[in-house]
């Protein structure tokens, strides 16, 4: 009988999903020790909520396991996990020693498909985890990039911009998992081919809890200078004073090209400082006519919104 293709409609294209109906007296249901059931090869959640485990414990401990786990049978009386993996974690430390299944037949890709599928519908997976699923279905089971995103109902530039993750060093893969880095800060640093430099700067990010769009203007800046975070830190060791942080510097640049002067910005733990230097009383009167034309467009906006709130007589 041929397979039905495609996983677009989630577990439902499977079966496992069923329209709820009124309940039926309820049946006998298939148990298997607990030890006979091993974990799903393809289980591409690497990290549970330990507290969210104790929990269901705690309710497993006082009703059972209510819903049959997913399994399919292998040789020697023994069953692979297909889905319930919660379940089967809780159970085993509740102290059960058996367990509700549900037996089916499905094939290794199958497996694969519905167990990513099953974390990815409840939000379960961090963008690793998601990122090396994919991976995995397309290494394994020859899959392109369009086939996976019908599978698993996700658009390919989803599914593409997840596999970018992979080419992060490895240790800005563990801050993306672990939740220091989120993926809006991580993706700009694809963008440096250095793994070394793909580190240093995820570190800056997080000591200086920079935002996305910070990120990218780092990673803009280091590709135009690689060394630029170095420098301060080896000035530092040398006892120099160390370079300014390289938005304070962005800052710098910008109002010396506004001013046409030299312009300084020195920081604080308390207060900081702007300077802006000028030579002549014609000088002056030239940065001061670019401040005001600066704050004319500000000034006609809020005039507008106020003309336009009807708050006012003529």
């Amino acid at each position: 009988m041929a397979k039905k293709g495609g996983l677009g409609k989630g577990l439902g294209a499977f079966g496992l999903v069923k329209p709820q109906v009124e309940a039926a007296p309820a049946k006998d249901k298939t148990r298997v020790p607990i030890d006979s059931i091993q974990p799903n090869r393809y289980q591409p959640r690497v990290e549970f909520d330990e507290s969210a485990l104790d929990e269901l414990k705690d309710s497993v401990k006082e009703f059972g396991v209510l819903q049959p786990l997913l399994v399919r049978k292998m040789a020697d009386n023994r069953y692979e996990l297909i889905a319930g993996e919660r379940r089967l974690r809780a159970a085993r430390l509740a102290g059960l020693t058996e367990v509700p299944v549900d037996v089916r037949e499905f094939n290794n890709e199958e497996i694969a498909q519905i167990a990513l599928i099953e974390n990815i519908q409840r939000e379960n997976l961090n963008a690793m985890e998601e990122a090396k699923a994919y991976d995995r279905l397309m290494k394994e089971f020859s899959l392109t990039q369009e086939t996976v995103s019908k599978k698993v109902g996700r658009s390919r530039s989803h599914i593409a911009n997840f596999l970018r993750l992979l080419n992060l060093a490895e240790q800005v893969q563990a801050y993306v998992a672990n939740g220091s880095l989120s993926m809006g800060q991580a993706k700009p640093l694809l963008a440096l081919e250095d793994k070394e430099l793909q580190l240093e700067a995820a570190d800056y990010i997080q000591s200086k809890e920079l935002s996305a769009r910070q990120s990218e203007q780092l990673v803009k800046k280091l590709l135009e200078n690689p060394a630029l975070l170095h420098e301060s830190t080896e000035e530092k060791a040398e006892g120099q004073k160390p370079e300014q942080d390289v938005f304070i510097r962005d800052a710098v640049d910008q109002l010396t090209e506004m001013f046409g002067t030299q312009v300084r910005i020195q920081t604080g733990k308390k207060k900081s400082k702007l300077e802006i230097e000028f030579y002549s009383p014609e000088d002056l009167e030239r940065i001061m006519g670019t401040l005001l034309a600066k704050q004319q467009p500000a000034k006609a906006d809020a005039q507008r919104q106020f003309s336009q709130t009807g708050k006012f007589t003529v």
